[in-house]
């Protein structure tokens, strides 16, 4: 069931990347709901984000990089900045994951996704926080973690390095971007119904696996994960710096 749309993010301009689908869609969706125009920076088309976007009445801007190159994801921002007039919310949502052992993960791919996974939203977050501060606002840095950032997993080592990394670069950044008026914390889905988990959703036998230890009873959707970005985005959580919110039904308490 939708809800009403609301002012709360009115006036502002949101960066989200990997928007085109998921988690990075609520996410855009859920910020254009409460008021905000949106930026969705990723590699790909992100037609149909866009397009809900502008239903609600908002303005969405694609910025087309490739944040496995340095270069092209600090001038991602520069864009936004460019483009939309300013920057308030950023959210570094897009990842890449291979399922793949150890053993046989080639090193390219192993760095590609340490690139994107990691390098990437601390490019991206330092070029926000130099425009907050020409801005003189407060302005908001969310990371997409995992409990991955938790826990090894199976098959996925570079993402699991990866988002255990940005667990604590959300630490390290709000102890020196607190005293700058920058909010930095981060999100950490558990299993979540999307087009990434979708073959671990089509294993029969892993899903039951999976299933048997959410205590929830159910894998999240991508606007349980959305909720928890506004949520941290917002004046509610003013108070909140360098903490990672873990949204999975329970999973990490099992």
């Amino acid at each position: 069931m939708s809800r009403a749309a609301t002012a709360e993010f009115q006036g502002q301009v949101v960066a989200v990347s990997g928007a085109s689908r998921g988690i990075g869609r609520a996410v855009a969706v859920e910020f254009a709901r409460r008021g905000a125009d949106v930026a969705l920076i990723q590699r790909g088309p992100a037609t149909e984000t866009a397009d809900a976007v502008t239903a609600l009445g908002r303005r969405a801007v694609a910025v087309a990089v490739d944040l496995g190159e340095t270069g092209q994801a600090e001038r991602s921002v520069d864009t936004v900045v460019d483009t939309m007039g300013r920057l308030d919310v950023l959210v570094c949502n897009a990842a890449e994951v291979m399922r793949a052992d150890a053993l046989t993960v080639g090193a390219d791919d192993w760095r590609r996704m340490i690139e994107v996974d990691l390098v990437a939203p601390f490019i991206m977050s330092r070029a926000a926080a130099v425009h907050f501060e020409r801005q003189g606002s407060s302005g908001r840095i969310v990371f997409i973690a995992s409990v991955l950032g938790f826990q090894g997993g199976i098959r996925v080592s570079a993402y699991a390095a990866a988002k255990a990394a940005i667990v604590n670069l959300t630490r390290a950044l709000a102890n020196e971007w607190a005293p700058l008026g920058i909010r930095v914390n981060a999100v950490a889905p558990g299993y979540i119904e999307t087009e990434q988990t979708a073959p671990l959703r089509a294993d029969a036998e892993r899903k039951a696996q999976l299933d048997a230890r959410i205590p929830a009873g159910r894998w999240g959707a991508p606007e349980d994960v959305a909720n928890a970005v506004a949520f941290l985005a917002s004046d509610h959580a003013d108070y909140i710096h360098g903490h990672t919110l873990v949204v999975d039904g329970g999973w990490l308490a099992r």
